[in-house]
């Protein structure tokens, strides 16, 4: 069941808390990227964060990281009861916040046994082999190849996935975590989150594929930089699928430019993605 409504007063974080931004604006050169975004994320909680290429999506899950060039001059982020706004990677890294990117970092010829340690605190056999297994990788069959061009754009993105499993994240922002996989493969990810959450990691599943939002408890639409729309995921992906994909289909990625201020203003105010 998802617990979406409004459980917070006067900043004060509700017991199952885990992340919350607030009215929070990123400004890149010649673009905000991100206009007020508001958004909650609660304990062992699987947030589905829909959006059209170009939203805004992966500017949040940089923004959340505090990488380079993405920290807000307007807001704040609250991470398990810390004002984080100002924190470094490294910080963040420590309170148990990561991040799987779109296209899977490169350790080339490192085993994957060992890639998979990297971010455990106690590195361990049994952990490693479950990590693997979780996504369908057989653990005698990789533990010891190399990371390299050797493997598939999917067997890398599967290992990544292994990677974050693997360390136990408090909180774990998954940034397009189907893309360069089969269509076959997304299955084994939705379950693979499923089970990530029931283990008390929460999880930002980040798509523009309305689908994915079938293993979460709740969704979120990010339009213009900007969240408009929160709920269930059946009445997101629903809004989603009738207002926003007719766009993404036809042009590829989000209608608007973010200089347009009048259709963003529109967006906001009646949260609508269509023109």
């Amino acid at each position: 069941m998802a617990y979406w409504s409004d459980m917070e007063t006067n900043g004060l974080k509700a017991t199952n808390t885990l992340l919350k931004l607030e009215d929070i604006w990123v400004q890149r050169p010649g673009a905000e990227v991100l206009r007020g975004v508001n958004l909650t994320v609660r304990r062992s909680e699987v947030h589905a964060l829909l959006g059209l290429n170009g939203s805004g999506k992966t500017s949040l899950a940089l923004t959340l990281m505090g990488a380079g060039g993405y920290f807000p001059w307007r807001g704040r982020i609250l991470f398990d009861g810390q004002d984080i706004t100002d924190f470094s990677v490294t910080e963040r890294a420590r309170l148990g916040l990561t991040l799987a990117w779109q296209e899977p970092a490169r350790f080339e010829g490192l085993p994957v046994a060992d890639y998979l340690t990297l971010g455990m605190k106690a590195p361990e056999r049994e952990r490693i082999e479950e990590a693997l297994t979780a996504v369908a990788l057989s653990p005698m069959a990789y533990m010891g190849r190399p990371v390299n061009s050797a493997l598939s754009g999917g067997e890398r993105k599967r290992i990544e996935l292994a990677a974050v499993y693997a360390m136990q994240p408090k909180l774990a922002v998954l940034d397009e975590p189907d893309s360069g996989v089969d269509v076959l493969c997304i299955g084994d990810i939705m379950a693979l989150i499923r089970h990530m959450a029931d283990e008390g990691t929460s999880v930002l599943l980040i798509t523009h594929r309305d689908e994915m939002a079938e293993v979460a408890d709740t969704a979120s639409l990010m339009c213009g930089g900007a969240i408009i729309n929160t709920g269930t995921p059946a009445e997101v992906r629903e809004y989603f699928a009738q207002r926003c994909r007719p766009h993404g289909d036809l042009l590829g990625s989000q209608p608007w430019g973010v200089e347009a201020g009048g259709t963003y203003q529109r967006v906001v105010a009646e949260g609508v993605c269509d023109e």
